[in-house]
């Protein structure tokens, strides 16, 4: 099958395909998935530059990836939830830049009926990590105030959703085309973060969900209420300017499951969210396609079509 793999660290120019054989089942709750879209994430990047190797080390060489959506092609002995034929996604943690990718079956779920199996491969991870955020770890309830920082990115874009259904006024960050995607996605409030002063114009927030880190986050201490929650899925927020403003602060890890997935689905199923891919590159385009995605600005998901 063709993969997609780098047999060292480093930029973009380390990504090879290669002919590799199908993965076999290894186990009786495993399924073999024929993946016809791959999802493209900034953890991608960052194993590959050899970031996180303390964290998250891989072994040599490596197949980037991890979500998927496809077509169940075979499936192991003790498998229950899917047969043959069955459309999935499925959340990979590796290995989904490919033809095909074997995962435990607790880890796939069906396809949402009416989702391209390239919309469908955007929405394992920033489904899952929105929830993490606003509601697992942020508790976000009706009526409170909550900014998300990157509205029109991938995993911003479905937070400005998820948090206007759940009754919050919601105010997002967003620059150039950013801003009227925000909007249309439901944000009550856009600010242009390269023409305004966030400070200025947002205060009392209840909850800041930080998609970008960097220096811009040292702004989203000051504009939370006393013991309001600054979650970054970017960088660790600093303890110290948690302290100096009375406000919680840390980095938020997404655990992405069937759980927390289930909510987005619900919604998209009913047709209360809507998923954005903004480019959509073919298999062996995947450097072009990280390149992409690193370059910033992208709003929406970034995707590979596996023929």
């Amino acid at each position: 099958m063709k993969a997609i793999q780098y047999r060292t660290y480093g930029s973009s120019d380390v990504i090879e395909q290669v002919e590799v054989p199908i993965p076999s089942i290894q186990s009786e709750n495993e399924v073999l998935i024929k993946v016809k879209a791959a999802g493209i994430n900034p953890i991608d990047m960052k194993i590959r530059m050899g970031i996180m190797k303390e964290t998250r080390p891989v072994e040599l060489p490596f197949i980037p990836g991890g979500e998927a959506a496809g077509i169940i092609a075979a499936v192991g002995a003790g498998v229950t939830k899917f047969k043959v034929g069955d459309q999935v996604i499925a959340l990979t943690r590796k290995n989904a830049y490919a033809q095909y990718v074997s995962v435990n079956q607790n880890l796939v779920l069906p396809k949402p009926q009416g989702l391209s199996f390239e919309k469908a491969a955007s929405i394992v991870v920033t489904i899952g990590t929105a929830q993490s955020v606003l509601f697992t770890e942020g508790k976000l309830e009706k009526g409170q105030k909550v900014l998300i920082q990157g509205g029109a990115g991938a995993v911003g874009g479905i937070m400005v959703q998820m948090a206007k259904a759940a009754g919050a006024y919601v105010i997002a960050t967003a620059s150039g085309d950013g801003v009227a995607l925000a909007e249309k996605l439901g944000a009550d409030l856009v600010i242009d973060y390269k023409l305004q002063d966030l400070t200025n114009i947002a205060r009392d927030i209840d909850l800041v969900a930080d998609t970008a880190g960097g220096e811009a986050q040292g702004k989203l201490f000051q504009i939370l209420k006393p013991g309001g929650k600054l979650l970054s899925i970017a960088t660790p927020p600093s303890q110290a300017l948690a302290e100096l403003y009375n406000v919680n602060a840390y980095f938020v890890a997404s655990d992405i499951s069937a759980k927390t997935l289930q909510n987005g689905i619900e919604m998209i199923e009913a047709g209360k969210l809507q998923t954005v891919v903004s480019k959509v590159f073919k298999l062996e385009e995947a450097a072009i396609a990280q390149d992409f995605l690193t370059a910033g600005g992208v709003n929406g998901k970034v995707v590979l079509a596996v023929e």
